[in-house]
């Protein structure tokens, strides 16, 4: 049959690279279908070299790019030099019940090109947690079912970081971590002595401090959003779509947007997926014998909302009635400031694209257990000394002033805490039907919003931020809270939850669909719960694990 292969990944982002990757090292002939264009390495990195003098807008946006990114800005990640790797809101449109920041990258490397790196593992005390406090449904896997792929990944992946020995925040395989600088060495020293139970750790990240399977270390540029020409830092395009490729056994198709999932109800499952060319809005359909749906957390909802059959009139797989339920991020922009008097002989050296990273220390056991919230959070930051762009502001001007702004600033310090948001029912996506998008579509509708636990969780973290800065030696520390709606945090999570009984959850153990078993889903759909870390390193490890168990299951003949 034409258009035929034996495998199909749906978009080519952190987990769709893995998939790829893993597929065909494994032998399959494997197609890749992105929605967006194609990003290849080094050689569509347009501006991964130019200094800011050299932007006609100095880094901004214009008016009529502002208008173009109207969402993608909420994030406060887009400006001149990224822009290309951010998805054009007025082409792209969806509904917002509810304020949703949904900040996207529709391109070959997804947002693997353009995310913020932070890998922490998850433990028991996450993949337990809804067990233990009666919240939505219990995780059909723990700790120990993907220990041994977190550190398959990350020694392909290659994460810095520093072994703390904490079991609610597991130690991975790390490369050499990256350094504290003066003020960060300090804060962690008084912290710890002030606090016993906390702790400061540079953050764990997809940066290598050392070469590896050719890839060149961190230069420490801090020009990460705009892709990295040393492959520093870990993308689909630098890293693992290069393996695919290497195979021989890779297809990549850009501008396909995958319209829904063909599902044959004589031999009960799918056997393929239909495509529109965005650029021709010609329609297509491939085939293949195992589908892999990875279109980030929301694309994948709407995928599969949108694969419909007199089987499953409201969704493939959604026997539940879970599918596009339970949708989650993580809620931050809260914490606080502070400025530092000393160590005006201490400098550092280059732009660490990296800061420090303080873990969860609320409700890990009976002796940190409050009553005001469940779950917890932690904190992310920096300590740093002031430059030039402080004089923005100043009222200074001539000759003194300018050389005076050649000289660092003062040592100053910020917090933000990233906190854990329920997977409640109500949160959720849909599509509209009386809307549609430029190629026929409905749009998806998306009504979330965090909650009363979520509200009392932040009170608790702008009060730790402010009391820890100041407890450390920080002046004129001011607090903030930014808010913003869900979708801020990027880490957007849930709609095809993973659980152990069918009738409550869209996947399996092993993220199959209960009822479609040749279709997995490994991007963030699959959450059953949010923790308060980064989620990314866990996509990638649970995406190793469910093509593992697809080629094992195919060889049995079982799908």
């Amino acid at each position: 049959m034409a258009n035929t292969y034996d495998a199909i990944v749906i978009g080519s982002g952190i987990s769709g690279g893995w998939a790829a990757k893993e597929l065909c090292e494994k032998g399959l002939k494997t197609l890749v279908l992105e929605k967006g264009r194609m990003v290849k390495h080094v050689t569509d990195y347009p501006t991964t070299n130019l200094d800011p003098w050299e932007f006609p807008n100095r880094g901004k946006l214009t008016p009529d790019e502002l208008k173009k990114y109207h969402i993608q800005i909420r994030s406060g990640f887009v400006g001149e030099s990224n822009k290309h790797f951010f998805t054009n809101d007025e082409e792209n449109p969806y509904e917002e019940v509810k304020r949703f920041d949904w900040i996207r990258g529709n391109q070959v490397g997804g947002r693997s090109l353009i995310w913020g790196k932070q890998c922490y593992r998850w433990s028991d005390l996450d993949f337990e947690a809804n067990l233990k406090d009666k919240v939505a449904v219990d995780w059909p896997i723990r700790y120990n079912d993907i220990k041994d792929w977190y550190t398959y990944v990350e020694k392909y992946v290659g994460i810095s970081g520093q072994a703390m020995g904490l079991a609610h925040l597991p130690d991975g395989h790390f490369l050499p971590p990256m350094e504290l600088n003066t003020l960060e060495k300090t804060v962690k020293e008084r912290l710890e002595k002030n606090y016993p139970g906390r702790y400061m750790t540079i953050g764990r990240i997809a940066h290598l401090t050392e070469p590896i399977n050719g890839r060149g270390k961190c230069q420490y540029r801090n020009r990460c959003s705009r892709g990295c020409p040393f492959g520093a830092y870990f993308s689909s395009n630098a890293v693992t779509i290069p393996a695919a490729e290497k195979t021989g056994n890779l297809t990549i198709r850009p501008f396909s947007i995958v319209n829904s999932i063909i599902y044959d109800e004589k031999k009960g499952k799918a056997i393929g997926v239909r495509v529109i060319d965005s650029e021709t809005n010609q329609a297509t359909e491939f085939f293949a014998k195992i589908i892999f749906c990875n279109a980030s957390t929301l694309g994948s909802a709407f995928i599969l909302l949108n694969s419909t059959s007199s089987r499953f009139p409201n969704g493939l797989g959604n026997d539940s009635g879970e599918l596009g339920h339970n949708l989650m991020d993580h809620h931050y922009r809260i914490g606080a400031t502070g400025s530092y008097e000393g160590f005006e002989d201490r400098y550092y050296t280059g732009r660490r694209p990296n800061g420090i990273y303080i873990p969860r220390y609320k409700n890990l056991d009976e002796k940190t257990k409050t009553t005001d919230f469940i779950r917890g959070y932690g904190f992310q930051g920096a300590g740093g000394r002031a430059g030039w762009g402080r004089g923005v502001n100043d009222s200074g001007f001539g000759g003194d002033f300018k050389d005076k702004l050649m000289e660092p600033g003062g040592w100053g310090m910020f917090l933000v805490g990233f906190g854990e948001c329920l997977p409640y029912h109500e949160n959720k996506v849909t599509l509209n039907t009386d809307k549609k998008d430029k190629w026929g579509q409905p749009q998806l509708s998306i009504d979330c919003e965090y909650r009363e636990n979520e509200f009392a969780m932040r009170k608790h973290m702008m009060e730790d931020a402010k009391e820890m800065l100041e407890s450390t030696g920080f002046k004129n520390v001011a607090t903030y809270d930014n808010g913003g709606g869900p979708g801020s945090g990027v880490h957007e999570m849930g709609t095809a939850r993973m659980g152990r009984d069918p009738k409550t959850s869209v996947l399996n153990a092993f993220n199959q669909v209960h009822s479609v078993p040749n279709v997995f889903v490994t991007d963030g759909a699959c959450m059953t719960s949010s923790s308060c870390v980064n989620p990314s390193i866990t996509y990638m490890a649970l995406t190793a694990r469910a093509v593992d168990h697809a080629v094992n299951e195919m060889k049995k003949q079982n799908i």
